[in-house]
């Protein structure tokens, strides 16, 4: 679990994260929606300590983390897998090397044991044969799938995903999303997914939080949030479909 107290932050004189407290759960995934701006990934940058907070507690399974050493918070980190929006893939690198990265870094394991690492985590995103190919040489989809492979080597127990299903079709982005939902049930993951996908929300959303003017401003479940007497959040529910829709019509 990963619990938030009272997170505020400031660029300058804007105030981009007002007081923000919450709770996300472990072996459930937890959904950050909210309009453009609205301070979503400012916030993710503060629980993972890319940006400094101006107070408040990040909590991790009730450890302290913006009071922890130097080396403690390294220690954290270790437990923790990104799925960056791009994929962040580096394009020099293979597949499999792209896998490996994390856990020639972060664990002793020996390359015999990463290489089979990396095989099981491919296997898990569905990927076979890809091991010795180049970002370059597969689609959008199958980097997504081969980002949050690199995501899972660690064996992390707290997992962040900035906008998964970004630049994916439709089709893909189910793809993705049952991925990730799998992944956090079977390995019993904390993870918090950043989206404007609304259909991600109906599918996985087991914990959705809705952000708007800098703060929280609804909570509940994909099961009770079409029902939710609160005007911002329908009106960003309605707008976005509208949007994906349109887009669709228009083959974007």
């Amino acid at each position: 679990m990963i619990e938030l107290e009272h997170i505020n932050k400031h660029f300058g004189d804007r105030h981009v994260t007002k007081d923000f407290s919450c709770q996300f759960e472990q072996g459930k995934t937890n959904l950050i929606i909210g309009e453009s701006g609205s301070g979503k990934t400012v916030l993710l940058k503060c629980m993972v300590g890319l940006t400094k907070v101006d107070s408040g507690k990040v909590l991790y399974d009730g450890r302290d983390f913006l009071n922890m050493r130097h080396k403690e918070k390294q220690n954290l980190r270790k437990e923790i897998g990104m799925l960056f929006q791009g994929g962040a893939l580096f394009d020099s690198k293979t597949v499999e090397e792209n896998i490996i990265f994390p856990l020639s870094m972060f664990t002793d394991m020996t390359v015999e044991e990463q290489i089979e690492r990396a095989n099981f985590c491919l296997g898990k995103v569905n990927l076979k044969n890809v091991n010795h190919l180049y970002p370059s040489e597969i689609s959008g989809g199958m980097k997504k799938r081969v980002a949050i492979a690199r995501a899972i080597a660690p064996s992390p127990k707290y997992l962040f995903c900035d906008e998964p299903n970004s630049g994916l079709d439709p089709k893909t982005s189910i793809v993705i999303d049952k991925l990730i939902k799998d992944i956090t049930t079977e390995f019993n993951i904390t993870t918090i997914v950043i989206t404007h996908d609304m259909n991600s929300v109906m599918e996985i959303g087991d914990k959705v939080v809705f952000i708007y003017n800098q703060q929280k401003w609804w909570e509940g479940d994909k099961d009770t949030i079409l029902s939710a007497d609160n005007k911002e959040l329908l009106d960003f529910i309605y707008v976005s479909k509208f949007l994906k829709e349109l887009r669709a019509r228009q083959g974007k």
